[in-house]
C-alpha cells in the first residue's frame, strides 16, 4: 500500500529554522537525505520533493464557469506543505516509524496518510 508522509511548515518552524545554527541547518538536511537514502534502499521510497513557500504557488477554483486564479501565500493559512515522501509499505506503523526519525516531527508538522488504491476504477 502506499502512504504519503506529509510535511508541514508554519510561522512558528520557520522562526525555528532561523534560529538554527548553519551546522544544525546542514544536519537537519542531512536527516531527510538519510530516511530517503534508507527508503530508497529497502525499495519503500517511490517519491520525494520539497517545496517551496506558499507564495510561490497558485490557487485555481471554479466560480460562475470560469477558472479563478489568485496567488499565494493564502492569508486564511498559517500552515502548508513543504515536502512529501510518497512510499511503499506493509502498514501505516512502519511508515510512521520513518515519519518519527524526521526533524520536522519536533515541530509537530508531520502527517502520514494512506493513498488511495484507485486500481478498482480501472474498468470504469
Amino acid at each position: 500500500m502506499k502512504y504519503l508522509i506529509l510535511i508541514y511548515s508554519n510561522p512558528k518552524s520557520r522562526a525555528a529554522w532561523d534560529k538554527l545554527t548553519e551546522e544544525q541547518q546542514a544536519q537537519f538536511g542531512k536527516d531527510h537525505y538519510d530516511l530517503s537514502d534508507r527508503l530508497r534502499a529497502s525499495g519503500e521510497l517511490v517519491v520525494s520533493e520539497g517545496l517551496p513557500g506558499p507564495e510561490t504557488g497558485k490557487g485555481v477554483s471554479i466560480r460562475n464557469g470560469e477558472v479563478v486564479v489568485t496567488d499565494g501565500p493564502f492569508a486564511e493559512a498559517k500552515e502548508y506543505l513543504a515536502g512529501f515522501y510518497l512510499v511503499e509499505a506493509d502498514s501505516i506503523d512502519q511508515v510512521i516509524a520513518h515519519a518519527a526519525t524526521l526533524p520536522d516531527a519536533h515541530n509537530d508538522g508531520i502527517e502520514v496518510r494512506p493513498v488511495w488504491d484507485t486500481s478498482m476504477l480501472d474498468g470504469l
